[in-house]
C-alpha cells in the first residue's frame, strides 16, 4: 500500500507544494513547528533514509539544500534547522524548519495552527523563490 507521501506525490491527497523534480518533492508540513516548515522527500518509497541508494540519497540532499535556500530567502530566520526522524511516516523525509533559536527544534513544542490561506501564501512565496534560484 502506498504511503501517505506517495499519495501526496500522486495528487491523491492535497498538499501545499513547494517544488518537484523528476526524483524529489517538497511541500509544507501541515503541522508546522514554525512558519515555512517543509518536508522534502524522494519519490521512491523507502522507509529509512540511510537505506536509500547513494545516488538517491545525495540527490535528496542536494534538492534539500536548494529548498532550504529558498525558504531562508523568504522566511525571516537565523537558520534552517534540519531533522531526519522518520518515525511518523514510513517514507524517508527531511524536515526543514526555519529557526531563530535552538528551542524552535524541540519536537514536543506545540504545533502552529495556520489558516489554509496563509499556508498557501507561504508555499507560493517559497516556490517562487525556488524557481528564481534554479
Amino acid at each position: 500500500m502506498a504511503t501517505i507521501f506517495t499519495r501526496i506525490i500522486q495528487g491523491e491527497i492535497p498538499c501545499y507544494k513547494i517544488a518537484e523534480s523528476e526524483r524529489y518533492f517538497a511541500f509544507l508540513d501541515i503541522s508546522p513547528m514554525t512558519k515555512g516548515h517543509t518536508l522534502v522527500i524522494p519519490k521512491v518509497e523507502e522507509d529509512y533514509i540511510f537505506n536509500l541508494d547513494n545516488d538517491t540519497y545525495l540527490g535528496l540532499m542536494e534538492f534539500t539544500k536548494q529548498i532550504a535556500h529558498a525558504i531562508e530567502s523568504v522566511i525571516p530566520c537565523k537558520r534552517i534547522g534540519v531533522a531526519v526522524m522518520g518515525m511518523e511516516v514510513p517514507h524517508a523525509h527531511v524536515h526543514l524548519i526555519p529557526i531563530n533559536k535552538e528551542s524552535d527544534m524541540i519536537i514536543s513544542n506545540p504545533k502552529l495552527k495556520l489558516e489554509p490561506q496563509e499556508m498557501a501564501k507561504i508555499a507560493e512565496s517559497i516556490s517562487e523563490a525556488y524557481e528564481k534560484m534554479k
